[in-house]
């Protein structure tokens, strides 16, 4: 039995768990629930990650593998997946929304942090507001390539990355800002694991 190092508010751990949840993974994984705030390390997951870092997968004979890039990879293998294409521009179109999904997520959780402080730096919060709307603009003109490449690890990651903008960012309504990406969102939030990984508090 495998266990994950798991919250469900963390748009990374998400990402792992649309994973399983396409591949049929559950039965074989423990959900272990862990807070990683950045001030206080968790002595108990530091044993398994010495980064204090979620999410982080525990393998039967005991070793660890982390960030959730690398564990979804694991995961596709393990599940015989198809969500990492092995060749070609294929491959590297994935890897590259991958990134930008991932690379989206960066700035939107260091701009919630920058936010969340006493005294936030206003060149900060506009540099990282900058990012999230140039990377929405550019996500926006490749709706459609989203739309017509088979389903792969760049919809999970970038599709999480806009999940985790409805629920820490609402306020700055990202949907009329990429009405075609938008709808390819929504489409794509009704597929069983989307629905089941949406996060929450508690």
């Amino acid at each position: 039995m495998m266990k994950l190092h798991w919250s469900p508010k963390s748009p990374y751990v998400r990402k792992v768990m649309v994973v399983v949840h396409e591949l049929q993974l559950m039965p074989q994984l423990e959900l272990i629930r862990s807070v990683a705030a950045m001030l206080k390390p968790n002595d108990r997951l530091m044993l398994d990650n010495p980064l204090s870092k979620i999410p982080t997968l525990v393998l039967a004979d005991g070793f660890t593998l982390f960030d959730s890039a690398v564990i979804c990879e694991y995961l596709n293998d393990l599940g015989g997946g198809t969500l990492f294409p092995s060749a070609g521009m294929d491959k590297w179109q994935a890897q590259r929304w991958h990134a930008f999904g991932d690379g989206l997520l960066d700035a939107l959780i260091l701009w919630r942090n920058e936010r969340e402080r006493a005294v936030p730096l206003a060149p900060l919060l506009d540099a990282f507001e900058r990012k999230t709307r140039a990377s929405l603009k550019q996500l926006d003109d490749e709706a459609q390539a989203l739309a017509e490449v088979p389903y792969g690890i760049g919809h999970v990651a970038v599709a999480c990355a806009l999940g985790y903008l409805d629920y820490r960012f609402d306020a700055l309504g990202w949907r009329a800002l990429a009405p075609r990406l938008a709808e390819w969102h929504g489409e794509l939030m009704q597929r069983p694991s989307m629905k089941a990984t949406e996060p929450v508090d508690g």
